[in-house]
């Protein structure tokens, strides 16, 4: 009668797809899980299905159009990915930038962090199941969204940064409207600890669960919030300071538990952190050009150059190889959200199948900039 009993509870592993046509994955991932009931024994990503090849694209393209491919990548750190290679380009250029370009593009990158944590939280919550989050950060985005929109012309992919500074000079409203935010956005960060971070649900969701150690976060290359949340400080602004980080005080934003939801209390507060840095920086806007005259076809000298940038999601790194032409031979992204994909496997295993979503949510990928 045992024996009988124990065959009709004998359990079988099988495949289903999540994605790419699942909300959770935004549309354009694949993961194959390899699953026993509900718990998880194997995790895949399939990637390929928004491949667009902008690596070999680079090779044919001037060194000003290349800028404008890498708001195509992340397109949620997009000032930031544009800086990147800017600074690549100028590095290899041994081409000084103005003290007013680097306070801009600090003050502009550090609004495009806080636009990325706020539509990462937002989202977040909605995947959970606690659709108010979403409205309560669209609405506080779409402040950042329109000081974009009135000085760079863009919403979303702005193109501000061209090889020798910005492309045109802040509009004149930009100092107020951004200090306007930073006192709105004061009282309204601390609704989202209130809405979501004390909220019993989500911490049974988020707490202990999707653990990451300091070792495996290291042996994987992770960057960013991944990364500091398992104590791994790895923040690019503190450790190769760029265009006005050397200026300015703030806090790495590190936690030791490594779970889901440290990751997301490590996002939170580097929201308080770029707040800090915008006020040290925004009544202290040098006079000066915005732009340094560069040659109309930018020809860098021959060899290779390497420039790392801390995006909302981690290390992003442009690499260039040139021959002396006005197009790179070869250029490599090293882009942080392939890294902390690697990872998902070994944090998900063992877990149930529910619990991915969240997990996958406080990895924060954003997909083309993975699949480029």
């Amino acid at each position: 009668m045992e024996q009988i009993v124990n065959d009709s509870f004998k359990t079988q592993e099988y495949f289903i797809n999540m994605g790419p046509q699942h909300p959770a994955t935004h549309g354009v991932l694949r993961l194959i899980l390899t699953i026993d009931g509900e718990i998880i024994k194997k995790v895949e990503p399939d990637l390929g299905y928004i491949h667009r090849s902008i690596e070999k694209m680079c090779e044919r393209d001037s060194y000003q159009q290349i800028v404008h491919l890498t708001d195509r990548m992340d397109y949620l750190s997009a000032h930031i990915n544009n800086e990147a290679v800017c600074l690549t380009v100028e590095k290899a250029l041994e081409l000084e930038v103005t003290e007013r370009v680097k306070v801009i593009r600090t003050i502009v990158g550090e609004l495009t962090r806080l636009a990325s944590h706020m539509l990462w939280w937002g989202v977040m919550g909605m995947d959970l199941g606690a659709l108010t989050s979403y409205f309560y950060a669209f609405r506080d985005r779409e402040m950042i969204n329109d000081i974009f929109e009135e000085t760079c012309g863009a919403r979303l992919t702005m193109n501000y940064n061209i090889p020798g500074g910005l492309m045109f000079d802040i509009h004149p409203n930009f100092v107020r409207r951004t200090k306007e935010f930073i006192k709105h956005f004061r009282t309204k960060l601390p609704e989202y600890d209130r809405l979501l971070t004390g909220n019993v649900i989500f911490q049974k969701r988020t707490r202990g669960i999707g653990v990451l150690t300091r070792e495996q976060a290291i042996s994987y290359g992770a960057s960013g919030p991944v990364a500091r949340g398992s104590d791994f400080a790895s923040d690019i602004r503190k450790r190769h300071p760029y265009s006005a980080y050397d200026r300015v005080d703030f806090k790495e934003a590190v936690r030791t538990e490594g779970d889901n939801l440290a990751r997301y209390k490590v996002r939170i507060d580097e929201m308080w952190e770029s707040m800090n840095i915008i006020e040290q920086l925004i009544d202290n806007i040098p006079e000066g050009d915005y732009q340094t005259p560069t040659k109309a076809v930018i020809k860098l000298p021959k060899g290779e150059y390497y420039q790392r940038v801390e995006t909302a999601r981690g290390e992003l790194g442009v690499y260039i190889n040139s021959t002396g032409t006005k197009n790179p031979y070869r250029m490599k992204f090293r882009s942080p959200g392939f890294s902390n994909l690697s990872l998902l496997n070994e944090i998900v295993v063992g877990g149930k199948i529910g619990d991915l979503v969240a997990t996958m949510a406080t990895i924060d990928i954003v997909v083309p900039d993975i699949d480029r």
